[in-house]
């Protein structure tokens, strides 16, 4: 099997990359949410860089799933979510006004399976009757990653900056995070 190594100053550059595909796209996240393990780092980085807070969420398929988190609260911020209390001033459960912009980060969209799980998630234990998802999804939730599996079975993936094909080569990417140590 081929491996491909990526060094610090890769990451660097991509996360710059990235963030100038937003900056192009005039589009900018209320908060980053990095999904642990491999995109707390980039996740950081672009919150750093941009200074925009940055959450985690845990979901943990390769390794044991029941350790995945639904955060449920992400999805109604990307709703702009009416507090019961509220629903007779707003007359709604949505405001527009107070929907948030989520930037998803992982560093490699591989099999689809961890974004997929999220927009499943979110859609069927969150907010299971909700029509608009659709609308939400790019709009207002959006996903990067550092490489794009063009094999992947998930095809949301906004801001990529390298492409590979795991369908026609087998290769393994190895982050500078996972050699540390070793």
């Amino acid at each position: 099997m081929k491996k491909k190594y990526y060094s610090w100053q890769d990451i660097e550059n991509s996360c710059i990359n990235i963030a100038l595909q937003m900056y192009t796209d005039n589009w900018r996240p209320d908060y980053i949410v990095g999904i642990t393990r491999g995109g707390n780092i980039p996740a950081t980085i672009l919150s750093n860089m941009l200074n925009i807070r940055c959450e985690a969420l845990k979901v943990s398929l390769r390794d044991d799933d029941s350790e995945s988190e639904s955060n449920c609260w992400m999805a109604e911020d990307a709703f702009g979510y009416v507090d019961v209390a509220d629903r007779e001033i707003y007359k709604t459960r949505w405001d527009p006004g107070k929907r948030k912009n989520i930037l998803i980060v992982d560093d490699i969209n591989d099999t689809g399976a961890t974004f997929n799980w999220i927009k499943k998630d979110w859609q069927s234990s969150c907010l299971p009757d909700e029509e608009s998802w659709n609308t939400v999804w790019d709009k207002n939730v959006r996903f990067a990653v550092l490489t794009e599996n063009l094999s992947s079975e998930f095809d949301l993936v906004k801001y990529h900056v390298d492409e590979i094909n795991k369908a026609e080569e087998d290769v393994w990417l190895v982050y500078p995070w996972e050699v540390v140590g070793k």
